[in-house]
């Protein structure tokens, strides 16, 4: 099964999939954006696009390697990626989904205020790349085809984690890790996932 989680920059996504492989063992996360850097740093100059999902071959790679890791992994994939254009969207999941593979799809709902002060804190300001497309994405994603939205304006990251385990009908393993753990690894996701240059 691939677990994809969907939702505006701020809205959680990274913070929900690493606490959920770390409590549903054998777990992997897989990140689409890996595929946008490869791209990014192999094409010639000319060739770049502010958005590497405008890249069709951004979405075939990242279909191909969905398929054929579902193909052969027997555990649950869990893919933190925004997506809000309906056609990129069709291209990877609903074509993984046409083809047999079973896909829960969850996008993380968040008013255009949590976003931008969930940016905030992460050192995006309101000019930064993230915060631009904040608009867009709430838009995009307002969209039923990036159905199922779980609205996370008053949910903490554990809640999340617990109703995307839940929906999926996937027990979780309990997080023993003590408040200063828990602060520490968010602390040391973030500075692992700062992309530089958007």
């Amino acid at each position: 099964m691939i677990i994809w989680i969907n939702g505006a920059f701020g809205s959680g996504k990274t913070s929900a999939a690493y606490p959920l492989h770390r409590r549903i063992p054998g777990s992997f996360v897989y990140d689409p954006e890996d595929v946008g850097y490869f791209i990014r740093k192999r094409i010639p100059g000319g060739m770049e696009k502010d958005d590497f999902q405008d890249y069709p071959m951004w979405r075939e790679m990242n279909y191909a390697m969905l398929k054929n890791i579902a193909a052969e992994f027997d555990g649950i994939l869990i893919v933190p990626m925004t997506v809000t254009h309906p056609v990129y969207f069709n291209e990877i999941v609903g074509r993984l989904r046409d083809e047999g593979v079973g896909v829960r799809h969850f996008t993380l709902w968040a008013s255009r205020d949590v976003l931008l002060a969930r940016l905030k804190g992460r050192g995006d300001g309101y000019n930064s790349w993230p915060a631009r497309q904040v608009e867009r994405c709430l838009e995009g994603l307002a969209n039923p085809l990036f159905g199922e939205h779980l609205d996370t304006d008053h949910l903490s990251r554990d809640e999340v984690v617990g109703r995307i385990a839940a929906e999926c009908g996937i027990p979780l393993q309990p997080d023993e890790r003590t408040k200063l753990q828990k602060a520490w690894d968010r602390a040391i996701l973030t500075l692992k996932h700062i992309r530089i240059g958007k």
